[in-house]
């Protein structure tokens, strides 16, 4: 909560202290209030300075009070800025590390500004859909210009503190003490008197406005795709120079409110707190004790063993990449190369960082090299016997307390543990492929894998910037359980009267960003067809088409043979329909004595995605996944579903589960298929019933 510090002679020092990042809650918002308050009627105070507690000045408003009574009552933001602009005390912001969105809207509504070297300043309110709606819209432009306003807002971009140097924005630069000269400051400024400057009172000055905000429009509206917030920043921040600021406060004021009430709003927050709900163990207390992973072995140079490898070389860990094969070892170690050069030569990488990431990777082909490494990663080939191999001889070589982790994407952990006498040391560590460049993440966690475990892979998560979520462990885990009945239903829709491109095509409308027979020609169709080799083994009464099958058998596996449901050129990753497979189609669906008919694209949006929903939804009644926010974030971070929705579960809310349900008893009722499958979950059904949500 704000405090006051003892007096610093005349000038009273409020501490903004409300971590981690001093949010401003309402009772925030009270206290500050009471303490400008507090110091204005002490005739001993004589100018007043705001500084927060810790490294950061703001955060900005507490986002889980909005669509809250709390995130209106009084004093809202906005009036708490008013009350500090009309102190009659100069009041001076202090600031230090994170100054974004309402809080440095509320650092602008104060007289001046002391800033420290390295403070990160923002806006990114448009990252959730929203715009700034405390006079951000208006101070902003007003304090660094229009243009260098537009370009912080409709982008929300994070800009040092040292790139606004000279703006309005920043009075000083403390070299020194930031509190110590932001007092000396306020204390200067008291002593000069005269009117204090505000920055509402400033003009926004742009010659021809005109035709440079019409050039923006069109930027942004060719950009901002589904999303409403970004063109509707630039018609805020255009009223700075069109209108006076109280009339264009309230155009700001009322669009935000607006924006609040949009689906891609509420889509974007929940991404916001979904990736910080999903770092949350129910029942891992944040105090577990982490294992310090100060050195890292990944075991296999293939696709997905160098790109794990990649992923922590750049976050800074020492890594050994073990691989038997010496060729196979070069060429992942090519591989790792050629996207650090690349790197290099598009600006994104120095050569000294190059040179650096290049010192961590250790090439070895002896498994006695990485025996004292904190964790392990293997990503061989996805066979139960070759894991056991792995992790037999792990649990001979590796150092006691070293974790060890499985890449798998589909098989059984606890069945991986036991091929070691250390279970509570295994935990699945499941990286999506390009794993340098997907973010999510997948911590499966066995029946006896370590509390301490779980909490440090964690910690360790966010060191290498992946989104983790905790999955129990089934088969395919949250992601692949779930894509497999996706999957199914899109092969069902050819065999009925669809072709591949027909639904790739209404996918792809929806917001995904590959549709299904694209992405399974990027992953390899082969790969799908030993899972479903293995699945008949083990659920022989759990129907599949076998179409995908003799796709497989005429060796069309995809991008990587030249061809799969689409043809692939040389050089052209573009996916070209293919006569000779819509053919293959219409006569397999013949063989089945089907007659074919024309599918509406509603239809197969509403089978492939549902159909996601309902396995979601038995994920969740069986306690695989810990929230329906989890299963989104999988969504979001690991299999291209659009972001303006929010994911599969948020999806089925908005579209309302009484109305999802009704469509599954309608594909029920569909001889062909799998009828059985399209039985409403339970949990589905009952929430439907009780007209609830899964979020």
């Amino acid at each position: 909560m704000p405090t006051i510090d003892a007096p610093h002679g005349d000038v009273a020092v409020v501490r903004l202290d409300n971590p981690p990042i001093n949010g401003l809650s309402l009772k925030v918002r009270r206290a500050l209030v009471d303490a400008i308050d507090q110091a204005n009627r002490d005739p001993a105070v004589k100018a007043i300075v705001l500084i927060g507690a810790g490294a950061n000045f703001s955060g900005g408003a507490d986002i889980r009070e909005f669509n809250t009574p709390a995130a209106g009552a009084e004093p809202n933001l906005r009036s708490l800025i008013s009350i500090v602009e009309q102190s009659r005390k100069p009041v001076v912001a202090a600031i230090a590390g994170v100054c974004m969105g309402g809080g440095l809207e509320l650092a602008m509504g104060c007289h001046y500004r002391v800033v420290a070297p390295g403070a990160q300043i923002a806006l990114p309110e448009v990252k959730l859909g929203l715009l700034p709606g405390a006079g951000g819209t208006q101070r902003l432009p007003r304090l660094i210009g229009l243009e260098a306003a537009l370009n912080m807002i409709v982008s929300g971009a994070t800009v040092p503190s040292e790139a606004l140097i000279g703006t309005a924005l920043i009075d000083k630069v403390a070299r020194d003490d930031l509190a110590q000269s932001a007092v000396a400051f306020a204390a200067e400024m008291a002593a000069a008197g005269g009117a204090l400057p505000r920055a509402r009172e400033r003009k926004v000055d742009y010659p021809n406005h005109e035709a440079y905000l019409q050039f923006v429009r069109n930027s942004v509206t060719a950009a901002s795709g589904p999303f409403p917030a970004p063109l509707k920043c630039v018609d805020a921040v255009a009223a700075s120079v069109t209108k006076d600021f109280e009339v264009a406060l309230a155009l700001e004021r009322q669009t935000f409110a607006e924006l609040l009430q949009t689906p891609q709003s509420h889509a974007l927050i929940h991404a916001f707190l979904g990736e910080r709900q999903a770092a949350k163990i129910a029942d891992v207390p944040e105090s577990t004790p982490i294992r310090p992973i100060r050195s890292v072995a990944v075991i296999g140079a293939g696709t997905m063993g160098s790109g794990i490898a990649t992923v922590f070389a750049e976050a800074g860990l020492p890594v050994a990449l073990l691989e038997a094969n010496g060729q196979a070892l070069e060429r992942g170690l090519a591989n790792i190369r050629k996207t650090w050069e690349s790197a290099v030569k598009k600006g994104r990488l120095t050569p000294q960082g190059l040179e650096e990431r290049t010192a961590r990777l250790r090439p070895v082909t002896e498994v006695s090299a990485i025996a004292d490494a904190d964790l392990v990663v293997e990503a061989v080939f996805e066979d139960i016997n070759v894991k056991q191999s792995v992790f037999e001889m792990l649990d001979r070589v590796m150092k006691p307390g070293a974790i060890l982790a499985s890449n798998t994407s589909t098989l059984d952990l606890e069945r991986i543990a036991s091929f070691t006498g250390r279970p509570q040391d295994v935990v699945g560590l499941h990286f999506f492929s390009p794993a340098n460049v997907m973010r999510l993440l997948e911590v499966v966690r066995g029946r006896d894998t370590g509390k301490d475990v779980l909490a440090t892979v964690m910690k360790l998560a966010k060191t290498i910037r992946k989104v983790a979520v905790v999955s129990g462990v089934c088969d395919g885990f949250i992601g692949n359980r779930m894509i497999e009945q996706y999957g199914r239903q899109a092969t069902f829709l050819l065999e009925e009267g669809a072709l591949p491109a027909q639904v790739d095509k209404a996918l792809e409308a929806f917001g995904m960003a590959m549709g299904p027979f694209r992405m399974s020609d990027l992953a390899g169709n082969d790969i799908g067809w030993e899972i479903r080799k293995r699945r008949r083994v083990q659920r022989p009464h759990f129907l599949y088409s076998t179409l995908p099958d003799k796709l497989c058998e005429q060796g069309r596996f995809g991008q990587k043979s030249g061809s799969g449901w689409y043809t692939y050129r040389a050089g052209d990753r573009t996916a070209y329909p293919d006569p000779q497979v819509d053919a293959l189609v219409v006569a397999h669906s013949a063989v089945l004595g089907l007659t074919r008919r024309e599918i509406p694209d509603e239809e197969i949006v509403e089978r492939c995605v549902f159909a996601l929903v309902n396995e979601g939804a038995r994920l969740l009644e069986e306690g695989i996944a810990q929230s329906a926010s989890d299963i989104d974030m999988v969504y979001l971070n690991g299999y291209g579903f659009p972001l303006h929705r929010g994911g599969p579960m948020l999806y089925a809310d908005s579209v309302g589960l009484y109305h999802v349900v009704r469509a599954i008893e309608r594909f029920a009722a569909n001889p062909h298929g799998d009828p059985a499958f399209w039985q409403a979950a339970p949990l589905l059904a009952r929430l439907a019933a009780e007209g609830k949500t899964f979020n």
